[in-house]
């Protein structure tokens, strides 16, 4: 979990972990102030990697994945400070990764909250790698803090990565793809919090224009979807963040 700043976020999101096995918590602190501090949490280990400045979210992440690897664990799970986890969530998709060696990255669906935890809209990607390819550029194919990587994996294509600014989760699921599968477990793991401070609304701009970089480089003109989520990621360029937010509560709160 990358964290700056907000301590009292962080302390929730590790609280909010239901496993019957314990729980190792590796938290990147990528420069905050006051520093993070690592709250006391039944059934739970928590480690915290101080970054010597705020390098952004790109290099936070990109510590943690060395630092797990060089612990020796062979899963990472992702989430970030104001989200909560669902009851087993992390039970649920380890057991699937040790059952499917070729899975990569292994999601859930999520459900979209406000800071008050009203409900807004559910993200519900597709389930299977087979669908979650073939659309891939139209939607995004993981929900990033709901997704558990496999280390090696990550390791082996290059880690997270800093040339795509804001879009670093895209970047690294599409080197994963073209190696390994990546799949999502059909039902709830994270309840994600809409917030307006974080990366989708403050860097919007640059995170489109890294999406669309992303889409072009990996274009493929036989497949419709790839040219839809381009002319889509284009549409966003000139849709306010709250039209496109209330276009979404009402497309995926049907």
């Amino acid at each position: 979990m990358p964290a700056y700043n907000g301590q009292a976020d962080v302390d929730r999101t590790l609280a909010s972990f239901a496993e019957h096995a314990p729980i190792y918590a590796l938290i990147v602190d990528d420069g905050s102030t006051p520093p993070i501090v690592a709250p006391e949490v039944p059934g739970m280990k928590i480690e915290v990697l101080k970054m010597a400045k705020n390098g952004g979210i790109e290099r936070a992440l990109q510590a943690g994945i060395e630092a797990l690897a060089a612990r020796g664990f062979r899963y990472a799970a992702r989430i970030d400070s104001g989200d909560l986890a669902a009851p087993g969530r992390l039970a649920k998709q380890r057991a699937r990764m040790e059952a499917e060696p070729a899975l990569a990255a292994l999601g859930t669906w999520t459900q979209v909250v406000t800071r008050a935890g009203e409900p807004l809209f559910m993200l519900r990607p597709p389930a299977d790698a087979h669908t979650l390819r073939k659309t891939r550029m139209l939607r995004s194919p993981l929900v990033h803090p709901s997704v558990m990587l496999r280390v090696d994996a990550v390791i082996e294509v290059g880690n997270y990565r800093v040339q795509y600014p804001a879009a670093e989760d895209l970047d690294l699921f599409l080197r994963l793809m073209e190696r390994y599968e990546c799949a999502n477990l059909p039902e709830l793991g994270l309840y994600y919090e809409l917030n307006e401070g974080g990366i989708s609304a403050t860097k919007r701009r640059k995170q489109i224009t890294s999406t669309l970089r992303l889409q072009l480089r990996y274009w493929n003109a036989l497949n419709w979807r790839d040219s839809a989520g381009i002319a889509k990621s284009l549409l966003h360029f000139v849709t306010p963040y709250r039209t496109l937010q209330k276009v979404k509560r009402a497309w995926f709160g049907r």
